[in-house]
């Protein structure tokens, strides 16, 4: 018998496996152009700078389908991704709509050499592709539209309040120019307010400058309450409600400050642990340690600033003796009895926290502000182990 390799006419041939070839894209949004960069995924040399287009999403859209004519692949086979800014979301929710993978980076986290003095909209697009291909970016978490419009109702309330706060001190300035104080206990009260609405004035001019603050004032007022009307009208119909309520049955929340909380952190499941959310926020001290040396610094305020500065505004509740008052029993009403324990156990421990500090020494706004650290994790932990009724996350929710 012949050994030979035999007949091969039968065996069927195995294809090549082909790589698909991946092209991503990276944007340098501003508010009237946007440079486009691409690279693929084969290749490890710079990107290809494509050009500029108008800053508006139709004109990135037509300038992404000519760029995926020109690679010869779809629209939807493209990678972008683009840095956060004052631009919003509406471009990454644009792309998504026409089912392009987009994703938003953290410009904050962006790795810059020491050595980089020259920043161009060009060499950053190209910068922004590099990253892409290679992964080495923060993904930035992009809200659903109905949670950024609570954000948004929620920022207005506080510009608002920020006219009510400059109107009142214009008109103080005023008075004190003027030589006139008030002699009562305390000012903005109805007392305070019918004594400036009969004070007399030397002279016509100076009348009708206290009667346009006075006007301010109360316009500014009404603004205020107009808007958390609204609020409170919105948050019925919003996904969040039920974590809402749970984070008013805690001191220091009502109706404003737990809604604008919880628009600014949104989902706190992408959370690993609490204190992923401190750094997010802002709230841990700075550290610049080197050899056998260790210097702290204060809190390094990256993240969310609005919701930073809300926190802290609710941390002074703290500073009193816990106690469950007529107020906080009613929004307590219909809560499960876990939500109310960790509200007292966030009482005790909060106050305690803040005695301490107080009994060795330390300032005021830093005991404010570790109060207020500690805080945010008793949040996390009412929305991840309190058992509410939350909406689904989603794959973008999931992003950290």
């Amino acid at each position: 018998m012949t050994r030979g390799r035999g007949n091969l006419s039968n065996i069927k041939k195995i294809p090549r496996l082909i790589m698909k070839k991946t092209y991503y894209i990276g944007l340098d949004v501003h508010k009237e152009t946007v440079s486009i960069s691409y690279t693929d995924s084969r290749s490890r040399s710079e990107a290809i700078y494509y050009g500029t287009c108008g800053g508006s999403n139709l004109a990135v859209e037509r300038a992404l389908r000519k760029l995926a004519k020109q690679l010869g692949v779809r629209l939807q086979d493209l990678e972008v991704c683009y840095e956060a800014g004052p631009t919003g979301f509406v471009l990454g929710r644009r792309l998504i709509q026409l089912g392009v993978n987009c994703v938003l980076c953290s410009p904050s986290k962006t790795e810059r050499q020491p050595t980089e003095r020259i920043k161009t909209d060009k060499r950053d697009s190209q910068k922004i592709a590099k990253m892409l291909r290679s992964g080495d970016f923060t993904p930035v978490r992009i809200p659903p539209k109905l949670d950024e419009a609570v954000r948004d109702l929620c920022r207005a309330r506080t510009d608002a309040m920020e006219d009510v706060c400059r109107a009142k001190r214009q008109l103080l300035s005023f008075l004190l120019r003027n030589g006139i104080r008030y002699t009562g206990k305390s000012n903005w009260t109805p007392s305070h307010m019918k004594y400036l609405r009969e004070l007399t004035m030397p002279s016509d001019p100076q009348k009708i400058a206290l009667e346009f603050y006075i006007t301010a004032i109360d316009y500014a007022e009404s603004r205020s309450a107009e808007l958390k009307k609204e609020m409170i009208k919105l948050l019925e119909d919003w996904e969040w409600k039920p974590v809402v309520k749970a984070l008013m049955a805690c001191r220091g929340f009502q109706e404003v400050a737990a809604m604008t909380v919880i628009s600014e952190l949104g989902d706190l499941r992408r959370f690993s642990s609490p204190r992923k959310l401190m750094a997010f926020v802002g709230l841990v001290p700075s550290e610049h340690s080197s050899g056998g040396s260790r210097r702290q610094a204060g809190i390094t305020k990256c993240g969310n600033s609005h919701a930073r500065w809300i926190l802290v505004e609710c941390a002074q509740h703290f500073r009193r003796a816990p106690k469950v008052g007529k107020a906080l029993t009613e929004r307590q009403l219909n809560q499960p009895p876990n939500v109310k324990e960790l509200s007292w156990r966030m009482q005790k421990r909060l106050n305690s926290r803040y005695v301490k500090l107080k009994m060795r020494g330390k300032r005021e706004n830093k005991c404010i502000v570790a109060v207020a650290r500690e805080l945010v994790a008793f949040i996390w932990e009412l929305q991840n182990k309190c058992n509410l009724t939350m909406p689904e996350p989603s794959e973008l929710e999931m992003v950290r």
